[in-house]
């Protein structure tokens, strides 16, 4: 590898045998080194890389901003967060969650902490990332001694929600409040507060998520016109009027807030899952819980 640029005595840009530009720290590294210099590998203690040009230039701009053991212990919480879920991360997350708790650090140590106004929907609707952002916060406590706001937690989570759909910070603020807004007026339309532990409610949640980025990103179900596909969506209308009901004023909800249109398609596996909560509901009642 050689040396593309010294950002400082501990941290290094270079170029490996494939062109591809890498981040590398080390004791010492980049001390009296110069430009187009091969690299000494045995200085090396970690090597970060990104697929995408943009993304390298990213890190490239970060790594000259934050202190290195800022990022160090991102990376290391990257690693944990991998561990404990299935879902692929969008290689962005060690940039945007850098730079965001290198800040609030930053921030703590001037006395000026931020609340998040969307830290009960985060941890209704995302409550595994939102786990996840309060397991960061303890391990930043007992790296740092430093102890964030509790609102971090869901702002951490975000950002893996976010490196989960592959969308950006302010996407994902839109579809948390229009989420949040679809069940509002789902709770509305039954007259009753759904049960936010209950398993079809998360997968309602869910589905809700994917929806919202799936017309955000203009990649929303298409009606399909096969015979078997109209049978199908008539039979759902005709069989569960009063979900499909409430499905239709969810897709009003979003059309008016979001300008998108919900198709018939969509429709149908909305009101699905409005009738699975219906039927979570009905079984409690047998029950007697």
């Amino acid at each position: 590898m050689r040396i593309k640029k010294v950002i400082n005595n501990s941290i290094l840009c270079a170029v490996d045998g494939k062109g591809n530009e890498v981040i590398i720290t080390g004791r010492g590294i980049g001390y009296q080194r110069k430009v187009g210099e091969i690299v000494d590998e045995t200085q090396i203690e970690k090597t970060y890389h990104m697929e995408g040009k943009k993304e390298q230039k990213k890190l490239r701009e970060l790594v000259e901003q934050i202190p290195l053991e800022h990022l160090r212990l991102v990376s290391e919480l990257i690693e944990y967060i991998r561990e404990q879920i299935s879902q692929e991360l969008n290689e962005s997350l060690l940039i945007t969650l850098a730079d965001h708790i290198s800040f609030a650090i930053k921030r703590k140590e001037m006395g000026i902490e931020f609340t998040n106004p969307l830290s009960s929907a985060i941890m209704c609707y995302y409550p595994t990332e939102y786990s996840l952002g309060q397991r960061c916060l303890q391990i930043i406590e007992e790296e740092y001694q430093t102890r964030l706001n509790h609102d971090e937690a869901a702002f951490i989570a975000l950002h893996i929600v976010n490196a989960e759909l592959n969308t950006n910070m302010s996407e994902m603020y839109d579809i948390t409040k229009l989420l949040d807004g679809c069940v509002r007026v789902t709770e509305f339309y039954y007259h009753k507060k759904m049960d936010r532990d209950s398993l079809n409610f998360n997968r309602f949640a869910v589905h809700l998520r994917y929806l919202l980025q799936r017309l955000l990103q203009g990649k929303a179900l298409k009606n399909l016109e096969g015979e078997e596909d109209v049978l199908f969506r008539e039979m759902i209308q005709k069989n569960c009027k009063i979900h499909y009901k409430c499905a239709r004023r969810i897709a009003t909800y979003i059309e008016t807030e979001f300008e998108k249109s919900v198709s018939e398609e969509e429709m149908v596996y909305l009101t699905i899952h409005l009738k699975r909560l219906h039927l979570d509901e009905e079984e409690k009642k047998d029950l007697g819980e």
